[in-house]
């Protein structure tokens, strides 16, 4: 079934021929993941140009200052994702986003004019984080929130595990980019990911759909985690409403959305989860270019390039912490387990990654896996069954803000880990890496709770199965006979 475009819906979509719900959903998905790379990448640079910025540009020659930009825009990001996600779940999710793309791309072109300028201040440098941070964390509720309104249902999981390669794809892009603008002055290395992110908002304002009903199609159903969604287009399509701000169930408050089960422990394992992946976010490439491997120091740009490979093992962490949380029905087993194996993984990259550059690779890659499996697993598909939970009974919705939570706690973590890096690597990379392993080890703990409730559900759930697939051997043993019988 096609969509009657609404007279105030996305410009971009009035122009085309209408499109089926199954179209919208996959350009939903395409524009956000889009979006949402674009946000990582313009986060990328300042990890990429911290060696430059230590060996030639005053004040940042102690690495501890290079940790306050650092924690400043992350302290921002974390404070701002509360008001962020309040904000989205009350306002137009198309222009709201749309304006934190344009808005946040400005900003990090701002850090870079300070090359162009010459400005030594770190005041400068700060302040330009601290905007930055405040208006990137428009981002991630809003795109969750999106992505939420349109999919839902047990392959929750494997379908956000795929989407939430984004992270990495952006982080991969933004080292890329950064690394070669590097060579024609640092700040070329904000300037180009601040643009890119600014293109990437109009195309959001163009043609992004945030709800069903900006389309012509009804409400999609808010179906039980536990059931599977339809996917058809008929079951999902009904009348236009008369409004999108009456298509809208009331938004529901923070203290409200802290009360669903789940969400507070969910947000302190975030919290030391994204510890252990924004450090390595913001620090590898530094850790890399500063480690003899095999014997050679590689250049500011190739550890800016060997470190996307931690985002590699990252997406596919990301897949398969998705898929077998589904299978599982088990969020936070899943999420444990991964955060439990992230602590040797962790331990062997830096004790065997100088040996050589494969084995680097190899080990870094594999502590990508695990290090970015639970992140990814909770700030996506956790963070949309909270926010369509069973408690809220239907009569409200608190996608984003539950996402903003979640994902705000997270992000003081994330802010900590870099800046107590800065101070910690004073000591030598033996006390960062046992930092990690620590703060890996209590995220996981923290889920113990949880994965409690959990694991005898997913034994009787196995027991079934393997009664049904005895009892149904059993039956196709049995036909055989009755048929030489008669």
């Amino acid at each position: 079934m096609h969509s009657p475009e609404r007279a105030d819906g996305p410009p971009g979509l009035r122009a085309l021929p209408a499109l089926s719900y199954n179209t919208h959903r996959a350009l939903v998905l395409g524009l956000t993941f889009l979006a949402y790379a674009l946000y990582h990448a313009s986060r990328k640079p300042p990890s990429i140009v911290k060696r430059e910025l230590a060996r030639s540009w005053p004040p940042f020659a102690d690495p501890a200052l290079l940790g306050a930009t650092d924690v400043a825009f992350l302290t921002s990001y974390s404070l701002g994702m509360f008001v962020a996600g309040h904000l989205g779940d009350r306002l137009d999710l198309r222009r709201f986003l749309a304006f934190g793309m344009a808005a946040s791309g400005a900003a990090v072109a701002l850090f870079g004019a300070g090359y162009f300028l010459g400005l030594h201040s770190l005041a400068f440098y700060v302040a330009a984080q601290v905007i930055a941070g405040l208006l990137q964390s428009t981002g991630w509720p809003s795109v969750v929130a999106i992505v939420g309104n349109w999919f839902c249902g047990r392959r929750r999981g494997l379908i956000m595990g795929v989407w939430n390669a984004h992270t990495s794809v952006g982080n991969i892009t933004g080292s890329l980019v950064a690394a070669a603008m590097l060579g024609y002055g640092w700040g070329w290395s904000f300037v180009v990911p601040g643009g890119l992110i600014a293109l990437g908002g109009a195309l959001v304002l163009l043609f992004l759909a945030p709800y069903p009903q900006y389309v012509g199609f009804g409400p999609a159903p808010i179906e039980p985690v536990a059931e599977e969604s339809t996917d058809g287009e008929d079951s999902s399509s009904s009348s236009v409403a008369s409004g999108v701000g009456k298509d809208r169930r009331d938004a529901v408050g923070i203290l409200k959305a802290l009360a669903i089960p789940g969400v507070v422990i969910f947000a302190l394992c975030l919290f030391f989860a994204k510890l252990v992946a924004y450090t390595f976010l913001y620090w590898l490439p530094f850790y890399l270019s500063q480690t003899a491997i095999g014997g050679e120091h590689m250049s500011a740009a190739s550890a800016g390039y060997i470190s996307v490979l931690f985002d590699v093992g990252g997406i596919i962490g990301g897949i398969l912490a998705g898929f077998i949380s589904d299978q599982l029905n088990a969020r936070a087993t899943t999420a444990a387990v991964f955060m439990y194996l992230a602590i040797p993984s962790l331990f062997l990259f830096h004790a065997y990654g100088s040996i050589s550059k494969a084995t680097n690779i190899g080990l870094m890659m594999i502590s990508g896996l695990f290090v970015n499996g639970p992140y990814a697993l909770i700030t996506t598909a956790v963070s949309a069954d909270l926010g369509t939970h069973k408690s809220l009974k239907g009569d409200s919705r608190a996608l984003a803000t539950v996402t903003a939570i979640i994902d705000g706690t997270g992000s003081l973590g994330a802010a900590l880990g870099p800046f107590l890096t800065g101070f910690i690597s004073r000591r030598g990379w033996d006390s960062v890496f046992v930092m990690l392993a620590l703060c890996a080890f209590v995220a996981a703990v923290l889920l113990s709770s949880h994965v409690k409730i959990e694991i005898p559900q997913i034994i009787e759930k196995w027991r079934n199965r393997s009664t049904n697939m005895r009892i149904e051997n059993e039956d196709h043993g049995v036909q055989p006979l009755l048929e030489e019988e008669s």
